[in-house]
C-alpha cells in the first residue's frame, strides 16, 4: 500500500558523515504530477484516486516502520544502523494543490510574482524541526516536562539531549526505542538515564497550498543551503538567471558564501577532500521546480 509514494520519499536519501548523530541523510524528494502509469497517478490509484494529508502521513509512517524493521533485522550484525537517520522533505502536486511534508530542517521556499512589476517575493512554505528554533525547544519541553536536559546548549548550538539538532526524522531509532539505546552503539549516542518515551518522532508537518498563476517556482533544499543563503537571496538568484542550471547556481552561491566566511577562496574550498569537507560546510541538496501552470493542468512539471 502506498508503495509509490514511499519509494519517492526514500528515493533521494544521500548519506553523509554526521556530527549530530551517526550516519546522517538529507532527503529532498519532489513529486510532480505527470501522465503515464507512475508517480502521483500510481499513488492516486492506490488510494481511490485521491491524495490527501492522510495519504502522505501514512506513507511517512510506513517508511519509518520499514526502516525500523530493517534496524531490528541488522541489530546483531550492524548495530550502528540504529544511529542512522534522515531529514525528509517531500512535495506533491495533485490537482493543482501543492502538498509539502517535512521532517527535520530542510526547507521549501516559493518564488511568487509580485503584480506586474517584474518583482518576486520569497515565501517559506515548510516548517522546520530544529532545536535552534525557540518553538521547537518549547514543544520538546512540553512533551518532556520532567527532563531538564531535553534540550542542551553546546558550543552555541541547541541540541536534543545534547546530541542531535533535529527533533523529527526518519530513523535515528536510538532516540526512539530504548532497546536500541545501549551497547554496542557508540557511547556518545547512549543516554545516561532510561528512555521512557521516544525523544524524536517521525510525524511530518504537512501543509497544502492552492497553486496560483503568480506562483513561479519552488526551491527545495537541505539546511546546507539555508545556512548560507537567505530565502530572499535564493529566490533572487533563481529569478535573475535563466532556468537551466538553477540548482547548481544556488549550490555555487552557497559555497562561495561558505568560503567567504572562512576567509578563503571558492576555488580552494572546492579542492578540499570530501572526507573533511563537512568541517567547512554541510552537504547541500537542491531541487528547483518551475511551475508552468498550463503544463500542470495537463499533468507535467519541470525541474532544474
Amino acid at each position: 500500500m502506498l508503495q509509490a509514494l514511499m519509494n519517492m520519499i526514500s528515493l533521494c536519501w544521500k548519506p553523509f558523515g554526521g556530527q549530530d548523530g551517526g550516519e546522517r541523510f538529507d532527503s529532498v524528494s519532489v513529486i510532480g504530477s505527470h501522465s503515464g502509469g507512475g508517480g502521483i497517478e500510481a499513488i492516486a490509484a492506490e488510494t481511490e484516486g485521491v491524495v490527501t494529508t492522510d495519504t502522505i502521513q501514512r506513507a511517512f509512517r510506513e517508511t519509518e516502520e520499514g526502516f525500523t524493521a530493517l534496524v531490528s533485522r541488522l541489530w546483531s550484525t550492524r548495530p550502528s544502523i540504529a544511529t542512522v537517520g534522515s531529514c525528509c522533505l517531500v512535495g506533491v502536486i495533485f490537482q493543482r494543490t501543492l502538498f509539502i511534508a517535512n521532517l527535520g530542517d530542510s526547507r521549501v521556499v516559493l518564488g511568487k510574482k509580485v503584480g506586474n512589476t517584474g518583482g518576486i517575493a520569497a515565501i517559506q512554505l515548510s516548517t522546520e524541526h530544529n532545536a535552534n528554533i525557540e518553538a521547537v525547544r518549547q514543544e520538546l519541553k512540553e512533551l518532556h516536562p520532567n527532563d531538564p536536559q531535553i534540550v542542551v546548549l553546546k558550543h552555541g548550538v541547541w541540541r536534543v539531549k545534547g546530541i542531535i539538532q533535529v527533533s523529527r526524522s526518519i530513523g535515528d531509532v536510538y532516540l526512539k526505542y530504548s532497546q536500541y539505546n545501549r551497547e554496542p552503539i557508540n557511547e556518545k549516542f547512549r543516554l545516561p538515564e532510561p528512555m521512557n518515551m521516544p525523544i524524536l518522532t517521525a510525524v511530518p508537518t504537512i501543509i497544502s497550498h492552492q497553486l496560483h498563476r503568480d506562483d513561479s517556482f519552488l526551491i527545495f533544499a537541505s539546511d546546507g543551503l539555508w545556512e548560507h543563503l537567505t530565502n530572499e537571496k535564493a529566490v533572487d538568484i533563481v529569478h535573475s538567471h535563466p532556468q537551466a542550471g538553477s540548482a547548481k547556481r544556488l549550490v555555487k552561491a552557497a559555497l562561495q558564501e561558505a568560503a567567504r566566511k572562512r576567509e578563503m577562496r571558492y576555488s580552494d574550498l572546492c579542492k578540499i577532500d570530501k572526507k573533511v569537507r563537512r568541517h567547512f560546510h554541510d552537504d547541500i541538496t537542491v531541487i528547483v521546480l518551475f511551475l508552468n501552470h498550463d503544463l500542470i493542468s495537463r499533468g507535467f512539471v519541470r525541474d532544474h
